[in-house]
């Protein structure tokens, strides 16, 4: 169990937050218009395979997080420059039906965009990709179906619904709001488990929309418990549960948040598979501890006992204190990344103990809830 702490770390996640300037700025430097997916021996650009493009707004949610803590400065503007640089070639991405990650694509940037500057055009792009997202939607299975193929659900999915979400509250769609919803509540009946742990797919049967069995791409067996995906889980249904208020979904998100807790090591960082062979224990990864920690620190302002609140809101600091003193690249000055020991793909042998641009992305957006809550922006 993680042994939580009541104790801020400011200085600690504003050192962390000045190392990730000067990364991201190197990286631009280095790389001008290059998108990142992971390193291979700390390096992110080489000839590595990226199984599907999903990672693209991580690199432009980052600056994001950057500008909107700058003043408005000459450095400040830069910032704001580089993050609308590399968020503008999205833009098409809202019509892409190839993927299942429009939100993970336009939640980091578009939204972060109009949040910053409140700029009225950039709503209709936030909305054409939640509704694109929403044709994935099968009726016979009650899901949206994965990018993998149709009879595939990911729990991945649970971190993409949102921009369904946004979507249908910003024009008051009822179909929309339906389609999330159904999505969510066949994926908490198939993939969320009795004890909090998920499974990474689930699987139908086209014909008749019966669900056949939950299975795996990246985890270690179908009914084992990918941390990865399991931090997805946690974050996604708060996320749900935020846009809809509806009480089952914050249960589950506790209860995704308790399993983590309760089996992750003391550090807070989970092993990459709660269920993979003792002869890999070692291999953790922090991709999953900074989801969950920005998970939790939702979860913070979501439930209604304060004691509860209290308690995620230790643990996050607990994951991410022991992120930035025990993850960082800092002491490595060829490593290009932020926050090493990420783990992508184990079984393709991808990104295996590097940097990985999603671990960076939830790691820096923790970071700053976590200092903004504490007052260090005062």
């Amino acid at each position: 169990m993680i042994q939580i702490q009541d104790k801020s770390d400011r200085n600690l996640y504003e050192h962390t937050l000045g190392f990730a300037r000067r990364q991201l700025r190197a990286l631009i430097d280095r790389d001008p218009d290059f998108y990142p997916m992971y390193t291979s021996q700390g390096r992110w650009r080489h000839s590595g395979e990226t199984w599907t493009h999903w990672c693209e707004g991580f690199l432009p949610g980052m600056l994001w997080i950057i500008a909107a803590r700058e003043p408005d400065d000459a450095a400040g503007r830069w910032w704001r420059d580089q993050a609308i640089r590399y968020s503008r070639p999205l833009e098409l991405r809202q019509f892409d039906r190839e993927v299942h990650d429009l939100g993970f694509l336009f939640m980091s940037t578009y939204y972060r965009w109009r949040h910053l500057t409140g700029e009225p055009s950039l709503q209709s792009v936030l909305i054409e990709a939640g509704r694109t997202m929403a044709m994935r939607f099968r009726e016979k299975g009650q899901y949206l179906h994965s990018f993998v193929s149709e009879d595939s659900l990911f729990i991945d999915i649970m971190m993409n619904v949102g921009i369904v979400f946004y979507a249908a509250l910003e024009t008051r769609d009822s179909r929309l709001m339906d389609i999330a919803l159904r999505h969510c509540m066949t994926t908490r009946r198939l993939l969320v488990r009795g004890d909090g742990s998920t499974a990474h797919e689930g699987l139908f049967d086209l014909e008749t929309g019966a669900f056949l069995g939950q299975s795996t791409q990246q985890g270690w067996r179908g009914d084992s418990c990918w941390s990865r995906g399991l931090a997805w889980a946690l974050y996604g249904f708060g996320t749900a549960y935020r846009c809809t208020r509806d009480a089952r979904l914050l249960q589950t998100a506790e209860s995704c948040a308790r399993f983590y807790l309760e089996h992750t090591p003391a550090d807070g960082v989970p092993p990459w598979d709660y269920d993979a062979p003792a002869e890999s224990p070692t291999l953790r990864d922090t991709s999953a501890a900074a989801i969950a920690a920005s998970g939790l620190l939702q979860l913070v302002h979501l439930v209604p006992d304060r004691v509860r609140g209290h308690y995620y809101n230790a643990a996050a600091r607990r994951i991410l204190s022991t992120l930035c003193a025990h993850h960082l690249a800092e002491d490595d000055p060829h490593w290009e990344g932020i926050l090493k020991g990420g783990v992508y793909h184990l079984r393709k042998n991808l990104g295996i103990n590097e940097s990985v641009m999603w671990g960076e992305y939830f790691f820096l957006e923790a970071l700053d809830q976590a200092l903004s809550e504490s007052g260090a922006d005062n």
